[in-house]
């Protein structure tokens, strides 16, 4: 795992399987982003088996095989979803052909886990929505910034134990390290990625409504910008939104890909979460100046000051529960309600964005 670079930033836990071997086998269809490598960690660590993954790019193959090495390189996209024996099709294709996908994946009676974002247009959702009520299967979602990092996973953990009372405001930060020489021409494309909010955005709504326990929310103000990355006209390096919950909960939050070089990691990521009894300040990927490794947590309530360091104490019980939904039809690691208003929510915070660079600003 390369911690300097977000693409290919794939977190690996201990095992605990939740299954037998064989009972829950799954395939992979789409290899465009790096994010596929943490989807299956977490997949097979809770007991799934990868038996088969497809994509055009044999040289994406030839690197993912280098990884799962037992895994058995389907000629087509058809030969795993006619594959009677496979329960889930995992998924890091382009953005903008998830969505896509997905339908075609549940129809052949699969559940679906997909990369976020999971759509890049709302009417993308809709169609999602109905054939998960139509099926009965699962459309899954890798919100990675909080079901793979340890902190973010124990502050909420410590919300639900009323560590903090009722949360009230969430500020929330996803630098990342653009890393633009390494990219394929669909990152700097907005019809291919979603744009800023509604990419790198959608973890930071996510972890919002989780939270705040909220499960609504409404856009009030969002932004983007090209500030640096000019040889990319239509690119989007910066972003921000303000949004209130259903709950009363308040969010601020701020996306950008502006990490710099001398940074240890590939994106200085936190969460500010303030409760009416309390304060968590969630340091996910390195505490600057200070320690270089992940998973910081800087808890102040009535009780006092603390500080957790957590790499290796919480484990991602999101994968294991959400091959005990697939199984069951239960809804133990996030509801279906919640993955896709999230996904909806950020595409609503991009649609409504105010380019701050290009709009007549009088100030």
């Amino acid at each position: 795992m390369d911690n300097k670079d977000g693409m290919n930033y794939a977190p690996k836990g201990k095992n605990n399987n939740v299954v037998k071997k064989g009972e829950f086998p799954f395939a992979v269809i789409g290899l465009d982003h790096g994010h596929i490598y943490g989807m299956c960690n977490g997949l097979i660590e809770a007991g799934g088996e990868l038996i088969s993954v497809y994509d055009p790019d044999p040289n994406k193959v030839e690197g993912f095989c280098g990884k799962f090495p037992t895994v058995h390189v389907a000629s087509s996209e058809e030969e795993i979803l006619n594959n009677p024996t496979i329960k889930l099709v995992a998924s890091a294709n382009i953005p903008c052909d998830r969505g896509p996908l997905g339908l075609r994946v549940l129809d052949h009676g699969k559940h679906y886990f997909t990369d976020k974002p999971a759509f890049t247009k709302i009417e993308q959702i809709e169609k999602a929505k109905r054939k998960t009520v139509e099926t009965g299967l699962k459309w899954g979602i890798y919100y990675s910034e909080r079901l793979h990092v340890e902190s973010a996973i124990f502050a909420g953990q410590l919300i639900d134990e009323g560590a903090i009372g009722r949360v009230v405001q969430v500020i929330g930060t996803g630098p990342h390290r653009a890393n633009v020489q390494n990219r394929p021409d669909w990152f700097f494309e907005p019809d291919s990625y979603g744009g800023i909010l509604c990419d790198i955005g959608s973890h930071q709504i996510e972890q919002f409504l989780h939270y705040t326990g909220a499960k609504d929310a409404k856009v009030l103000h969002s932004k983007v910008a090209n500030y640096k990355y000019k040889q990319y006209p239509k690119f989007e390096d910066y972003g921000d939104a303000t949004l209130v919950a259903d709950n009363g909960a308040t969010f601020y939050f701020r996306v950008d890909w502006f990490t710099p070089d001398g940074l240890s990691t590939w994106g200085d990521g936190r969460a500010l979460i303030l409760g009416t009894d309390g304060y968590i300040e969630v340091r996910k990927y390195v505490d600057i100046g200070r320690d270089a490794s992940s998973n910081h947590l800087y808890l102040v309530n009535h009780q006092g000051e603390k500080h957790f360091e957590l790499s290796g104490k919480v484990g991602f019980p999101f994968f294991g529960d959400f091959i005990l939904d697939c199984l069951n039809g239960t809804e133990n690691a996030m509801t279906q309600e919640h993955a896709f208003k999230a996904a909806s929510l950020c595409i609503e915070a991009q649609e409504q964005a105010i380019n701050v660079e290009s709009a007549n600003i009088t100030v």
